[in-house]
């Protein structure tokens, strides 16, 4: 099966020699269920022909938001509305997660109540689950047809499904404590306020339940999903 990964930002470049790109981490999320890869930088422009170049897509993050102002972005809403007629199946992170809501949609603002760093708990059915995050966008709003799955106080709308065609998820499961740490450092610095950076630093050790959702991208993938 081939999964074609829309590349919507890079990983911050001096973080790439040990990390890679965003495709990268998700090649090895994903390792394991025989899925073969092809990545499309839709960020530089580089797009496929249509839905019909790969069986499954993934939407990657980015520094951009969903509602900037940039011709790449309306023509990955037009790519993620193909996509959704075509009956393949999708699955967003973090950016990917917005630009699909909106695109189907939904509303995606800048979180007045600010930034998710680190480890981040959701409430998920009667039980918890826990994620690396980076972001300060959300989704506000609902497109027709989504249900959230996932949530917390601070994100609620943490983990969308639209049927089991598209799954998408705010926070970062391909992000190890090696990408947080290395996006304290590098990104956080005067953006980030400082009692989150402690928090996010503190916590860098402690378990997150990835496996959980690379179970659930590639059961999307699969058609497996109940």
């Amino acid at each position: 099966m081939l999964i074609g990964i829309l590349q919507c930002g890079h990983f911050p470049e001096e973080l790439q020699g040990e990390s890679g790109d965003y495709d990268a981490m998700f090649r090895r999320l994903l390792d394991g269920n025989g899925f073969d890869f092809a990545t499309y930088n839709v960020v530089d422009n580089d797009f496929p022909a249509g839905p019909q170049a790969c069986d499954g897509w993934l939407i990657t993050g980015s520094r951009h938001g969903a509602y900037d102002d940039l011709p790449w972005i309306s023509q990955l809403e037009e790519l993620i509305r193909a996509i959704r007629d075509s009956g393949r199946p999708l699955v967003g992170v973090c950016f990917g997660h917005q630009i699909i809501a909106q695109a189907l949609g939904g509303k995606v603002e800048k979180f007045a109540g600010g930034w998710g760093v680190g480890r981040q708990t959701y409430r998920l059915g009667d039980s918890e689950t826990s994620l690396n995050a980076w972001h300060q966008d959300q989704v506000v709003a609902l497109p027709p047809g989504a249900t959230t799955l996932a949530s917390s106080d601070f994100c609620e709308n943490a983990v969308i499904a639209y049927g089991s065609q598209i799954y998408t998820v705010q926070a970062h499961p391909e992000f190890t404590a090696r990408e947080i740490e290395g996006l304290i450092k590098a990104r956080a610095p005067g953006v980030v306020p400082p009692e989150l950076v402690d928090q996010a630093a503190a916590s860098l050790d402690t378990p997150v339940d990835a496996a959980l959702q690379a179970r659930r991208f590639a059961e999307t993938f699969k058609g497996h999903v109940s």
